[in-house]
């Protein structure tokens, strides 16, 4: 009696074992992929950095060469032009970064909202194999009860062919 409780207490611990095995195997995978995501995203972001830097370098040229321009303003008109022209490139280059600022929010947006929907199927999995689980075991229970009608039609047959 005491060896069968101890059996019971050692299944019931091996099967405690195997669920929190498969628990963590679930939780590695996942972490994995949030791991690459994760990644992905930081490669982006070194990608939208090193865009960023290369625009301030680009906007910190151009504020030089405004200010070069401001001295050489007496030159003349040329001079002028090019003080404009300049002053739309950093209108565009000011455009590009809040661009890139705005890319950078969306994807940390798209980010969070891909984390809410992962575990929302993630629910929608487990709950889809519990209701498998449900079905596979009301199919058994019935292959049974199928098997038990068809031994007492054998019976019911051999006790009429008897007659």
């Amino acid at each position: 009696m005491a060896t069968d409780r101890i059996r019971e207490k050692m299944t019931q611990l091996r099967a405690e074992s195997d669920a929190a095995l498969a628990r963590a195997d679930e939780a590695e995978a996942k972490n994995k992929k949030l791991e690459q995501l994760l990644l992905e995203k930081e490669h982006e972001i070194k990608s939208l950095s090193v865009k960023l830097d290369n625009l301030d370098s680009e906007l910190s040229k151009a504020e030089n060469s405004i200010a070069d321009s401001k001295a050489d303003r007496e030159a003349g008109e040329t001079t002028k032009m090019t003080n404009e022209g300049l002053t739309r490139k950093i209108q565009l280059l000011e455009d590009e970064l809040d661009a890139a600022e705005k890319n950078v929010k969306e994807t940390v947006e798209k980010l969070r909202q891909v984390d809410v929907k992962a575990e929302h199927f993630e629910r929608q999995v487990q709950r889809v194999e519990q209701e498998r689980d449900q079905w596979e075991k009301k199919y058994e229970d019935a292959q049974a009860k199928y098997r038990e009608s068809q031994a007492e039609l054998d019976a019911l047959v051999a006790s009429m062919a008897d007659l």
